[in-house]
């Protein structure tokens, strides 16, 4: 059964705007409504000039002219297109929880609220969604539609099954990811990040050289603390039957909480040195808040 609810997801419209917020780098003469570090008649106001050969007269800045004497200009920065595209991991891992929802549910609203933020700035929006047997590919679009499109594919997208596609991994993803991103896009990846490899680093490395990266790390309470050591916690293991969780001794407990430690550190450091940004999201927390306080803004 997929944890996502169209209609909530749809209703997150209301609660987008301003998600995503102005990117940190504007790269691209092609891609996103945002301002590239390239100057020309555009509708953004950038600097004044002096006068050459060949400017525009309608764009004579005449009190600057009258003020100094000498003929000045106007400069604009252009606006350009520019694509958002979310990649979205729903594989088997993402479907877990012990508290809240389950992490593919938290990485589908955040992943939603900002689709329809990048359709309020008039963003082109387009994705990837993958599991181990399946992922399905979102060429960009503008407006609504390409937000509801996303919606509609999280929503159907088929719960995990038993048969996986060897063709289908993590690093497989990324790889189609960067294929399809433009210098200058927008890239946001919702996951849990369980197995990234020194490659799937140096890919990650590759794509934010050229483009904004953001990274929304989803994860549950178990997985960074054991519960209380006052009981055994039975485990389901698919069909078989339940396994105890022993969680009583010391050394096991600190060793635990020392692996989900790491495991944060690694993709601190990775974004940090890449120019990446890190949003750690529990499934015990609000999603959308959580997304809007990575970004800097007021939930």
């Amino acid at each position: 059964m997929n944890p996502l609810d169209l209609a909530e997801l749809v209703a997150l419209r209301h609660q987008a705007k301003g998600v995503p917020p102005a990117p940190r780098r504007a790269r691209s003469l092609l891609e996103g409504s945002y301002l590239s570090h390239f100057k020309g008649r555009g509708m953004e106001f950038a600097e004044t000039r002096a006068y050459l050969p060949g400017d525009d007269i309608r764009h004579m800045e005449w009190r600057v002219t009258a003020r100094t004497g000498k003929p000045h200009v106007k400069v604009f920065r252009e606006e350009r297109e520019r694509a958002v595209l979310i990649w979205t991991d729903f594989r088997r891992p993402m479907h877990f929880a012990t508290r809240g929802r389950f992490k593919v549910g938290q990485a589908g609203l955040a992943a939603a609220l900002v689709g329809w933020g990048a359709a309020l700035r008039g963003d082109r929006l387009g994705g990837l969604i993958f599991a181990e047997g399946e992922h399905r590919e979102l060429r960009p679009q503008r407006g609504d539609r390409g937000v509801l499109r996303l919606i509609q594919e999280m929503v159907r997208f088929p719960a995990p099954g038993s048969e996986t596609d060897p063709s289908v991994s993590f690093t497989s993803a990324l790889l189609r990811l960067r294929r399809v991103a433009l210098p200058g896009s927008l890239l946001f990846l919702f996951s849990d990040f369980r197995g990234l490899s020194e490659s799937d680093h140096t890919h990650l490395a590759q794509m934010a050289r050229h483009n904004d990266l953001t990274l929304f790390f989803v994860h549950d309470p178990l997985e960074r603390a054991l519960p209380p050591p006052d009981g055994r916690y039975p485990v389901a293991m698919g069909s078989g039957a339940p396994r105890f969780l022993e969680v009583n001794q010391p050394r096991v407990r600190e060793e635990y909480a020392a692996r989900f430690q790491r495991r944060l550190e690694e993709l601190t450091t990775l974004c940090r040195s890449i120019g990446a940004l890190l949003i750690s999201c529990s499934t015990d927390e609000d999603a959308v808040t959580a997304l809007k306080r990575g970004f800097g803004m007021r939930p």
